[in-house]
């Protein structure tokens, strides 16, 4: 009976790792493929900041699944002690690190209000010119979803930008454009940039990402709760098949 079930408690880790593999290659091979530019892909990547860093993470998550559905199905097909225990301290080691960060994100959750972003984008921010990361940051954020400040224009008023620009009341991202693949272009950058509201994104990035998020919170809570419990059974599988081996 011990031997069915740990013959079956294989299979059902093998198969179970196999579609972490096949979801690991069709991730994998999505990205690259839009990566080397086969139909002008990447010039529509790289015009949206947003895109061409989901890019980047979408194929780190595909190289991260396409190395954890190889392991298990290697280490239970083989039975090897050696991969399955490997298999379990990387299975360990991400369930921690997403558990750190959800108690982080609880813990900093302050952190993350219309005033505080405000008070830092005055700070801090420099300008569309500017190589620091939280300048370029901004810049991608007001790019992609079409917005400007936090709140709106009023936000870059007793700035650091300001200082750094006098002449300018806000920055080139909270522009609008006219958008093509492969080419962007503002539509009347001097007047928006000098005071006129008719070519500015009036929207506050904060209400445009929440506007854009809110949509999506539900499913992605719900998503990461099923992770955490696939990542738990996968641990619990391959540590029982591990003890089992001979």
């Amino acid at each position: 009976m011990e031997g069915d079930c740990l013959s079956c408690m294989k299979y059902l880790m093998f198969i179970f790792n196999f579609f972490i593999f096949l979801g690991g290659s069709f991730l994998l091979a999505v990205s690259v493929w839009v990566l080397v530019d086969p139909m002008g892909f990447r010039e529509i990547v790289v015009a949206n900041p947003l895109v061409f860093t989901g890019v980047y993470v979408i194929l780190a998550l595909g190289a991260l699944l396409f190395l954890l559905g190889f392991l298990g199905c290697c280490g239970a097909i083989r039975e090897n002690k050696c991969l399955l225990l490997f298999f379990f301290m990387l299975i360990l080691f991400i369930f921690l690190a997403e558990l750190a960060a959800a108690i982080l994100a609880f813990l900093f959750r302050e952190h993350l209000t219309r005033d505080y972003f405000t008070r830092e984008l005055k700070r801090h921010y420099q300008g569309h010119n500017s190589t620091d990361v939280f300048s370029t940051t901004w810049n991608a954020i007001m790019a992609t979803f079409d917005c400007c400040g936090v709140s709106g224009h009023e936000d870059f008023e007793d700035s650091l930008y300001r200082l750094l620009n006098p002449s300018k009341m806000v920055p080139e991202a909270c522009c609008q454009r006219t958008s093509y693949p492969g080419h962007m272009e503002h539509i009347s950058l001097e007047q928006c940039v000098t005071g006129s509201l008719s070519f500015r994104n009036n929207k506050g990035c904060y209400s445009a990402m929440m506007d854009y998020f809110e949509t999506y919170i539900y499913t992605a809570g719900a998503l990461a709760i099923i992770v955490l419990t696939i990542e738990l059974f996968a641990m619990v599988f391959a540590m029982c098949l591990f003890r089992g081996i001979q």
